[in-house]
């Protein structure tokens, strides 16, 4: 079966890759361009209109699902099985729910900007890793339609392919890792936030 070997990528193990919806599917490439029409049809539903429950770990389920849930089983579906990165998997209910509260409330009492509050939710939600695959993409989504539904303007992600391995993922990793430190000056720095 497929694996993933692009840096910061996340392994999937054999019993998540048995739940592959397509069967036709015997490739990473192939694998890779299924995903990503799955993808673009989950952006479409996401960005084509305006979410109330935005700040919801139910909605961040059902946004995992849009975008995979034609490729994967368990698509919407939190984490079973540990990972490279990521909590432990019974965590990840409750990370969620703190991690919407916690973002809920920097809006609230106007902890920092708000683009600087999507640049942290962003990375704590790499960091829980909620699902088994898909994450930084779904991030990635979320993030942008946070910024959306505020009437701002998406973040340009290093104006670089992130899925493909080259400067943009390099620095998009480093920086993630830097805030991993608590250091999120690289990651507002990539994302164009401004201090």
């Amino acid at each position: 079966m497929m694996h993933s070997t692009l840096q910061g990528a996340t392994p999937i193990d054999p019993a998540e890759a048995r739940d592959l919806i397509p069967s036709h599917i015997a490739t990473q490439a192939e694998l890779n361009e299924w995903e990503l029409h799955n993808i673009v049809e989950g952006e479409r539903w996401a960005f084509g209109r305006r979410h109330g429950k935005l700040l919801t770990p139910e909605f961040v389920q059902r946004l995992h699902w849009r975008m995979f849930g034609n490729t994967w089983k368990w698509a919407g579906d939190w984490r079973r099985s540990e990972k490279n990165i990521g909590i432990a998997p019974e965590l990840i209910p409750v990370r969620m729910r703190e991690l919407l509260d916690d973002v809920t409330s920097q809006i609230e009492h106007r902890s920092y900007p708000l683009r600087e509050i999507a640049a942290r939710c962003h990375h704590r939600m790499v960091q829980i890793h909620p699902f088994p695959n898909g994450n930084g993409r779904l991030a990635r989504t979320y993030t942008d339609l946070f910024l959306t539904n505020h009437d701002e303007s998406r973040f340009t992600w290093g104006d670089g392919d992130l899925l493909a391995i080259g400067d943009a993922r390099e620095r998009y990793i480093a920086a993630l890792r830097s805030a991993d430190a608590r250091d999120y000056g690289p990651l507002m720095e990539f994302l164009g936030v401004k201090p």
